[in-house]
């Protein structure tokens, strides 16, 4: 018994050391070059501390390299700061501990923890690529800003939800959590975060709000994150570093001390960094730090057999053994040499398997085609296909006026969707350019997703729009129903939108007053049309300049009808989410959730301050008080200054008191109460007496400016990332904004 036990004992201390021996021999394996100059310390716990980083001015190549090391903890930092470091990487990129923004809420009161700042010196810049700026909360708004090179930026996200039921586990895209990107060669940022509405809205399973920088495959949004990150306090974040002042083009003499090394500009930052050459290994920065890789020794290389592999300076060969051939790489890199008869045999061979090959790919391609029009016909049926033949049968609508469309001559028109033929690209899909075999020239718009559950509703609008039959409507010409969401064909206007005329200093003088009113008096007359006119009226609920397109005479052509809503006869108001565009939004939509055709007509005020001021309806780099042209067009009108902010380009000699008069009506379809602005019809008409030199059509009680001011929500802008851009076909816009119901504010 003592003697099993002795022997055991020695097995067991056997086993021991070879273990070691293993874990040796793999240390020596992962560090066989060395990473910082001789006698320099080149580790802190586990991290490495390659050159140009050191931890005394001998051992750090400029002083913005140097990092402090507490042993005790094994925790290191940069220079003399308490930034923890933890990470260094030669590929020119490393890790810090960056601090999270809070502000939480309790008993209506706020209580922010931090507004974390990070401020980088001449070699290093904050990583685009491998970051996120993320906000996670159920009332949360958040935005970051900072210095890139000599600008400054802004940019942000909001993050809400009513119930835990709105989130879903590992998605971040608004619903209680929400990312964005920063630009490039960004040195400096700050951070903010707020709620808007102090968290009164949502029930106590959150109150706060959390805004931080952090690498993107550090952080998976959970729903515990809504609690949880009170107890965190930083997150890793990712910075890329470079040497140097100047690009490789630019630098003299040899930029990468190291023989059998390389100059790199980086995509993001300035300077260069240095590479080892393929075949080996290293630190470049370091004289002859780089090593040649044995890839023989180190098993790395893709002969037949190790054998036959010969080592060279920064590759290898293979060769085969006597009496066999090949190249020697791979599992049967060599072969034995045969004689000419089982040569032949082979040839013979090799003619069948060929011969099988091209009839099974024959048999193949055809059973290939077949699926494609079984798919075909699936996705045709699935869109509501047959759907729409009945209700052509119907005569619901003449097939003169909507074509359905096969994909094969929608692929040929547009060059198989190719690149090249985009005119215009957002959250809810792309617009292409396409010409039609008969050579008319269109404009395709392809959707990213479609919710199967309102293809019904979908099949009704493309029938309704198919028959509004106006000249200010940018014409649906068909659909194509057997892609895996619909292509709607439209007729394709040259001239761009109106935004892109009002927005730029060029244009802009083109559209002079008499331009500018045509245009606002064609609009209100398509509006008038949907509202009054239509066999069932629409609600366009997206009306801007970015959805008014014109053509070569600058004539408007409203379109985009994406996000509009067909209205029963029976009702005068529908209960939906709320969408459409910041700067353009109805205040009461937004408050009650009620879709009315009030809520066009706001939007149709806002296009008439755009005509009037030439500015955007949303500017973020203006003054706060003149972010919202809505707000600032009602102050300026209450102190009597609104030549103030009237284009320079309109105002002459005998055209001020049209300009009133269009100011006059603008203010009444802001009116922030729906029942008190005028209908679709009444602007139209009031619009077509101004053009042709009569005043006033009709009267309207004046409304206290300063209510509709305060009455106005309250949103902060300086939380959103930008302002619409659309190419006019379609609810393709990223600043669309779609709302949870949960009441008004």
């Amino acid at each position: 018994m003592v003697f099993e036990r002795v022997k055991n004992m020695q097995a067991l201390i056997v086993l021991s050391m070879f273990i070691i021996m293993l874990a040796m021999a793999s240390t020596l394996a992962t560090q066989n070059f060395p990473v910082a100059k001789p006698n320099c310390i080149d580790t802190c716990g586990d991290i490495r501390i390659p050159f140009p980083f050191g931890t005394t001015p001998e051992c750090y190549l400029d002083r913005e390299f140097g990092v402090t090391c507490n042993h005790s903890t094994s925790k290191l930092f940069w220079m003399d700061t308490t930034v923890e470091l933890t990470d260094l990487s030669l590929d020119g990129h490393l890790k810090l501990l960056q601090f999270i923004a809070k502000n939480c809420y309790k008993n209506g009161k706020s209580s922010r923890s931090n507004g974390p700042s990070l401020q980088l010196t001449k070699y290093f810049t904050v990583s685009n690529t491998a970051n996120k700026f993320t906000i996670v909360g159920c009332d949360a708004y958040g935005y970051v800003s900072g210095n890139r090179l000599k600008r400054r930026f802004t940019t942000g996200c909001t993050a809400m939800c009513s119930s835990l039921d709105d989130l879903t586990e590992g998605e971040c895209a608004g619903a209680g959590c929400c990312q964005t990107i920063i630009p490039d060669d960004v040195w400096n940022l700050d951070i903010e975060v707020g709620s808007h509405f102090n968290y009164t809205r949502i029930s106590n399973f959150s109150n706060c709000s959390y805004a931080f920088f952090v690498e993107d495959n550090a952080f998976k949004f959970s729903k515990a994150n809504l609690t949880n990150l009170s107890d965190v306090t930083k997150l890793p974040t990712v910075v890329d570093w470079s040497i140097g002042n100047e690009t490789c083009e630019k630098v003299t003499g040899n930029a990468c001390l190291s023989a059998n090394s390389h100059c790199h500009n980086p995509k993001n930052g300035n300077g260069y960094n240095c590479r080892c050459s393929d075949g080996f290994e290293g630190n470049p920065y370091l004289t002859n730090g780089c090593r040649d890789i044995d890839e023989c020794t180190d098993k790395i290389h893709k002969c037949t057999k190790s054998e036959y592999c010969y080592n060279t300076q920064g590759s290898y060969t293979c060769s085969c053994p006597k009496n066999y051939d090949g190249d020697g790489r791979g599992d049967y890199g060599c072969s034995k040499k045969q004689n000419i008869k089982i040569a032949s045999i082979s040839i013979v061979v090799a003619g069948g398997i060929i011969a099988l090959l091209l009839a099974i790919i024959l048999l193949y391609l055809e059973l290939k085609r077949r699926s494609q029009r079984k798919t075909k016909l699936k996705f045709f049926l699935q869109n509501g296909g047959h759907m729409l033949q009945e209700k052509l049968a119907r005569r619901e609508a003449s097939p003169e006026m909507i074509t359905i469309f096969s994909s094969s001559k929608l692929q040929m028109a547009t060059n198989n969707f190719h690149s090249s033929m985009i005119i215009g690209r957002g959250g809810f899909g792309t617009v292409y350019r396409g010409v039609l075999a008969d050579r008319r020239t269109v404009a395709i718009k392809r959707s990213i997703r479609v919710d199967p559950t309102q293809i019904e509703q979908f099949i009704n609008e493309v029938v309704v729009l198919s028959q509004i039959n106006h000249r200010n409507v940018v014409t649906l010409l068909g659909c194509c129903l057997e892609t895996d969401t619909p292509l709607l064909v439209y007729e394709f206007i040259s001239n761009g939108t109106l935004s892109s005329h009002l927005h730029n200093e060029a244009k802009a003088r083109v559209l002079d007053w008499k331009m500018r009113l045509k245009i606002a008096a064609e609009t209100a007359g398509v509006l008038s049309y949907l509202h009054s006119s239509a066999s069932i009226p629409i609600i366009h609920r997206d009306v801007k300049s970015d959805n008014i397109l014109l053509d070569h005479n600058f004539s408007a052509k409203v379109s985009d009808f994406g996000s509009s809503k067909l209205v029963p006869v029976d009702l005068a108001q529908l209960s939906t989410i709320v969408q459409g565009t910041f700067g353009y939004l109805d205040p009461e939509y937004m408050q009650t959730n009620q879709l009315t055709e009030k809520s066009d007509v706001y939007s149709f005020g806002v296009v008439l301050l755009e005509l009037l001021t030439g500015r955007r309806a949303l500017s973020l780099d203006r003054p706060v008080e003149e972010k919202s042209l809505a707000n600032y067009f009602l102050f300026v009108l209450k102190q009597d200054k609104l030549f103030e902010i009237v284009d320079d380009h309109i105002v002459c000699v005998g055209n001020t008191e049209q300009i009133s008069a269009v100011a006059e009506l603008a203010k009444e379809c802001l009116n922030v109460k729906g029942e008190n602005r005028p209908s679709m019809k009444e602007v139209a008409m009031e619009l077509e007496g101004l053009m042709l030199g009569g005043k006033h059509s009709w009267a309207r009680d004046a409304v206290d400016i300063e209510e509709e001011a305060v009455s106005l929500l309250p949103i902060d802008y300086n939380g959103m990332s930008g302002v619409s851009s659309s190419s006019g076909y379609g609810s393709i816009c990223r600043d669309h904004i779609v709302l949870p119901i949960y009441g008004g504010r």
